[in-house]
């Protein structure tokens, strides 16, 4: 059976999940600014829990973002470690659609909008419809003010906004949704279940390509690079 690790640390909140036996062990936990001093500890203690070794393991999972720079790269920076020392493929997994899959999970909402709060007076917005019980993107991931968020083309149906950025922007977010949760933040256990059907279709990348996804391209690439 199928052993995956997923580590999420792109909000303020950063946890692992672990897929081993048909089994779903997480441990989460809300610590802005303590991620890097945290992450390998929860790691190791959530591998104790499972009584399972690194090698193990068939591929590690983590949030590439969009979210907090720093922490995007604290999660990467982990994997590849791991990764290559373990001679393991990764999957990344966008943190809209990790945030969409716990509203799916938790509340089991069929479609969301996701709004992650993206400083800078904008926010990180992606909308997702099940399939499968699989949330899937429609349309893309963007980058924009809340006045610019909207559904994508042909929308129906019911809406649930998801994400900080409804918390953060909920007056400004002209969008029809019938309910949402503005404290929702991405977890791992999401991860892993994405990151589950992309192992399924054969998606694993070499731990190199482990690259983050800002969506803020004049930060990601300095201009002259």
């Amino acid at each position: 059976m199928t052993t995956l690790l997923a580590l999420d640390t792109a909000t303020e909140a950063c946890s692992v999940a672990l897929l081993h036996e048909g089994r779903v062990l997480s441990h989460y936990e809300v610590i802005p600014r303590l991620h890097a001093q945290r992450l390998l500890p929860m790691v190791k203690a959530l591998l104790a829990e499972a009584g399972v070794g690194l090698s193990a393991l068939d591929a590690i999972a983590f949030g590439r973002g969009p979210g907090a720079f720093t922490g995007v790269r604290i999660a990467i920076g982990v994997v590849q470690g791991l990764a290559f020392g373990l001679e393991r493929p990764v999957l990344p997994v966008s943190n809209l659609a990790a945030l969409a899959q716990r509203a799916l999970r938790e509340r089991g909402v069929q479609q969301v909008a996701a709004a992650i709060d993206a400083r800078m007076d904008e926010v990180y917005w992606g909308c997702y419809q099940a399939e499968a019980g699989e949330m899937r993107l429609l349309g893309a991931e963007a980058v924009l003010p809340p006045e610019r968020a909207a559904l994508p083309r042909g929308a129906a149906g019911d809406w649930f906004g998801a994400g900080t950025g409804w918390g953060s922007y909920a007056a400004r977010l002209a969008v029809p949704v019938t309910g949402q949760d503005g404290s929702l933040l991405p977890h791992a256990e999401d991860v892993l279940a994405l990151a589950g059907f992309a192992w399924a279709r054969g998606e694993a990348v070499s731990a190199e390509q482990a690259q983050p996804v800002y969506l803020r391209d004049q930060v990601a690439t300095p201009k002259g690079s």
